[in-house]
């Protein structure tokens, strides 16, 4: 049977390549220096820039979202976003494009904030929590601590009515504190959240975990944690703080597929492009073995519906019997490939399985009941605009 065509709606770029102006502990991006030892500089060309834009705004359909991250994207200059934008509306064809820039929040200033707030970019901020939390393992090149010009730059970001939304890494410190860590995004106004599980191979012995990963029971604790922090933060049954994992497994209790590839059947929706124009299957997956081909000689569309590109995201539903016949499998389809790649106990199952288990176990009845008063609203809401009538009052909180 012949793969259903992937269309072009998202894009993740590297600019700097995996450059960057810290030296977090657990980053796994720095290391992808080694892949291109050509320069020890890595920053993308005008040519490079202006190839994969175009190919972008032509291959798209009505619209596109292009996130650029790093290593750390600030260090192009703002003046390389200027003119993407600029490129975006020479190549565009009247479609809505959605930038995102995923940053450490650190080179950021007021000059910045005027421009993600006059084009409306959606900023992820990488802040772990609290400064003990936060400068457990987000350094400088000199090993300091980073915390305190992190948050000034959040508290600008906000006060200039950019989007920000907060990206937290859990691994073995940062994961014990749910509650502070939540209560602390709430204070400074960082209403949507992102917790992303480490887990990454110990460079100085390849047959364990790094120490700082994160544990499948740990992280399953949190989860439970922050699940009952943020239904208590509901109001008038919608929620007040959005956590993104939440959101994504949300969908298939409403039977619609997860935005979120790592809670989808197969990856592969999107695909990587370096600072070079390598284009590759997976941000976590920047290695020859995925590389699906380069900008300036290959069509990003042809790259995206290759085989190798479908090898790639299939690979995703090979899971043991455990999890075929798991309960749960049609709400995570065993989490992220990443994981059980570095996972060195069993590379097919899934590292986080105790944690999915554990979580929806928890939240499932919740989900179920929110679920229902979520359809209901819709057919609520199709029957007043069937009549004719307005219907202002429901909140769709699905992202």
């Amino acid at each position: 049977m012949a793969k259903k065509f992937k269309p072009l709606t998202s894009v993740l770029v590297k600019p700097a390549g995996p450059d960057c102006n810290l030296n977090c502990t657990y980053c796994f991006y720095l290391e992808k220096a080694g892949l291109f030892p050509e320069t020890p500089r890595h920053r993308m060309s005008d040519e490079v820039q202006e190839e994969m834009i175009r190919q972008v705004m032509q291959q798209s359909g009505d619209s596109v979202s292009i996130a650029w991250q790093g290593g750390e994207p600030t260090l192009m200059g703002l003046d390389f976003y200027k003119r993407a934008i600029e490129l975006e509306m020479k190549y565009g064809h009247g479609q809505t494009v959605g930038n995102g820039l995923q940053t450490n929040g650190t080179l950021l200033n007021l000059e910045w904030a005027e421009f993600l707030k006059k084009y409306d970019w959606l900023v992820g901020l990488s802040l772990d929590g609290p400064e003990h939390i936060h400068n457990r393992y987000r350094l400088d090149n000199a090993n300091k601590g980073t915390h305190k010009k992190v948050e000034e730059n959040v508290k600008m970001m906000l006060e200039n009515g950019v989007a920000v939304n907060v990206l937290a890494t859990l691994n073995d410190y940062s994961v014990q504190f749910p509650d502070e860590t939540y209560n602390y995004f709430k204070s400074l106004g960082l209403t949507w959240m992102q917790f992303i599980p480490i887990v990454e191979t110990d460079p100085r012995d390849s047959s364990r975990a790094a120490p700082f990963s994160v544990s499948a029971k740990a992280y399953g604790e949190f989860l439970c944690r922050i699940f009952d922090l943020w239904l208590a933060d509901f109001k008038n049954g919608q929620p007040t703080t959005q956590v993104r994992h939440f959101d994504s497994v949300f969908y298939p209790y409403v039977g619609l597929e997860a935005p979120e590839c790592t809670m989808m059947k197969e990856c592969g929706p999107y695909v990587v492009v370096e600072h070079n124009g390598n284009v590759y299957s997976c941000d976590f997956f920047v290695y020859p073995k995925w590389k699906l081909g380069n900008v300036m000689t290959n069509r990003i569309t042809t790259m995206l519906n290759s085989k190798k590109q479908q090898a790639f995201g299939a690979a995703k539903a090979v899971l043991p019997g455990e999890c075929r016949r798991c309960p749960w499998l049609t709400k995570c389809y065993g989490g992220c490939t990443k994981d059980r790649i570095k996972d060195l106990q069993d590379k097919r199952k899934p590292r986080f399985c105790l944690s999915y288990k554990m979580f929806f176990a928890h939240a499932d009845s919740t989900m179920q009941m929110l679920a229902e008063d979520w359809k209901k609203n819709q057919h609520d809401m199709q029957e007043r605009e069937r009549t004719g009538g307005t219907y202002n009052a429901f909140k769709d909180f699905i992202n």
